[in-house]
């Protein structure tokens, strides 16, 4: 996780990929997981890597000084394990700011925050990326399902990052 020292701004950057979840907690891992994958694979020049771990606040932080964000995180909404979502910004433009505890803030709160927070300086291009997880046992590995899901959203994101007016399924 990047962390920049108070009064620090960190440097502008045309895009910023996020990564959230618990590295310790099975298909929750697969955000920070992607982010070294990509980190492996090379991004292209402009392109700033965040592991935003299960710290959502610091993913409004991690927002700062970037024109475009991609969150990466995993989900449960009852769908079949590796399904992946992509959620454009025009989806989440009215999020209710509801911070009920600093350290039990998820990615849609912390997105909320950020345009609070960020003001003009909210980026203007956000996606989300969410893969439904089939297990999130503690000391587990990603399920196959979101393995391959993991797989696929890196090709995804890779393709957007070089051409950001791609237009993909918003989920499959």
């Amino acid at each position: 996780m990047q962390v920049d020292p108070p009064g620090f701004e960190p440097p502008r950057c045309d895009t910023v990929v996020i990564g959230c979840g618990n590295l310790l907690r099975g298909d929750d891992g697969v955000g920070p997981i992607l982010i070294r994958r990509l980190a492996e694979a090379g991004v292209p020049a402009g392109v700033r890597l965040v592991d935003g771990g299960t710290a959502g606040m610091d993913t409004a932080f991690a927002m700062r000084g970037a024109r475009r964000v991609v969150i990466v995180d995993a989900a449960r909404t009852g769908a079949a394990p590796g399904t992946v979502y992509r959620v454009p910004a025009a989806e989440l433009a009215d999020l209710p700011l509801h911070l009920p505890h600093p350290h039990a803030v998820r990615w849609d709160q912390a997105l909320a925050f950020g345009r609070w927070l960020l003001g003009d300086d909210y980026p203007t291009d956000v996606t989300v990326y969410l893969v439904e997880a089939g297990g999130l046992e503690p000391g587990a590995d990603l399920t196959p399902a979101v393995r391959r899901a993991m797989e696929r959203m890196q090709r995804l994101i890779l393709a957007d990052l070089s051409d950001p007016h791609s237009e993909e399924d918003s989920h499959g």
